[in-house]
């Protein structure tokens, strides 16, 4: 793997000015999707790989934005010459969802009828839309068709929904530490979360300026996230019980902040606050929430009914958010449909996150998936 990476990258905008509807039935008259581009299109354009991002993820998946930039993309260990996504065979795409707020149309957007932003007035965000509007981008990029998708989280979500909604469009699908539908714990927290924001004053019921808004419900809603991507194993390892050096050199009765574990979720809180809208984090979390293949369409098996691509699914034993079992469902199910599917389970003990992290393990499932020319062999002893 060469170390250089895809190197400098510019994000660019595509601006649909066709009018949008939403699963809901509301309307947009255009809007705008943020996206980045690696490597080349080939003269077929068949060459694609879509990559689709988690909840707290965006358009900057690999590369950096300068040369001062201190951190790459968010998968730029995954993505690049020579790697497991190997920009020099593939021509890798990744754009922010519709409803977030990193140049995308959504909530912080300026409504053009009221000359201020959308706050809650903006439709309801589905996983569906975001998988439309996406669709839109590639026919302006003049995809003919994509080699695979992939995605973990929220992003294998809408990779299951590419196979659905466009089955003669996508050949392999790859998703990770996902699943078929929100189950009530994940719904849980994410309540939690738009709660710790709705009950900000500084909220005011979605409609706070620009400068302002409930930082403080949002970091507390990240920092409660957070929590959910990780793993015990994984917080007692890199964090214990040990405590900020002023607070070992003196017993500390007070609620500062004492221990190493409090001081890495209030810097994950407030770097958060930074770069994401609390109105989009509302807007994305229930279109988690609403996600559920199976009441969608009657039965899983129906749902998987149009299926025409392969898919990996991948699970990792330590991710209690989207445990193990509901991915294995999504390839039992597809099985059951007569679909070619495979899977894989990764022992680690890192959580929900550890599609995110380095893995030499998981390099080689991707490359093997997206590069092999024979059939992938389910195997469920990884």
């Amino acid at each position: 793997m060469r170390n250089d990476g895809v190197g400098i990258v510019t994000p660019r905008d595509f601006v649909c000015a066709e009018p949008f509807t939403f699963k809901s039935g509301q309307v947009l008259p255009g809007f705008t999707l943020r996206y980045e581009t690696y490597g080349q299109l080939n003269a077929a354009r068949d060459n694609a790989v879509l990559i689709c991002h988690a909840l707290s993820g965006d358009h900057h998946c690999a590369g950096r934005h300068s040369a001062a930039d201190r951190k790459p993309g968010w998968w730029d260990h995954l993505i690049g010459p020579g790697r497991a996504v190997d920009t020099d065979r593939f021509f890798v795409i990744c754009a922010n969802c519709l409803g977030g707020c990193s140049g995308t149309t959504g909530p912080s957007s300026i409504n053009p009828e009221t000359g201020k932003s959308y706050g809650i007035s903006f439709p309801f965000v589905t996983i569906n839309d975001m998988v439309r509007s996406q669709k839109r981008l590639l026919e302006h990029l003049r995809v003919e068709k994509l080699h695979a998708v992939i995605g973990g989280s929220m992003g294998g979500m809408q990779a299951l929904l590419w196979a659905i909604l466009y089955p003669n469009f996508v050949r392999r699908v790859l998703a990770m530490a996902t699943t078929a539908r929100e189950g009530a714990q994940a719904i849980a927290f994410n309540e939690v979360g738009r709660q710790a924001i709705m009950q900000d004053p500084a909220w005011e019921a979605g409609n706070y300026p620009p400068d302002g808004g409930p930082r403080v419900g949002l970091a507390i809603a990240r920092m409660m996230a957070h929590i959910t991507y990780l793993s015990d194993a994984s917080m007692e390892r890199k964090f214990g019980r040990r405590k900020r050096a002023a607070a070992e050199a003196q017993d500390s009765y007070s609620f500062d902040i004492q221990f190493e574990v409090e001081s890495y979720l209030r810097y994950q809180g407030q770097s958060f606050i930074n770069r994401f809208d609390a109105n989009s984090y509302l807007y994305i979390t229930r279109a988690l929430d609403h996600f559920d293949l199976a009441h969608a369409y009657g039965s899983l098996e129906r749902a998987f009914a149009p299926v025409q691509a392969e898919t990996l699914v991948v699970g990792f034993t330590s991710d209690w958010l989207f445990p193990p079992e509901q991915n294995r469902e999504i390839v039992l199910t597809l099985l059951r449909a007569g679909k070619r599917a495979s899977y894989a389970e990764l022992a680690t003990d890192r959580g929900h996150d550890s599609f995110l992290l380095e893995s030499p393990d998981l390099y080689e499932i991707v490359r093997g998936f997206l590069e092999r020319e024979d059939e992938f062999v389910l195997d469920f002893s990884i």
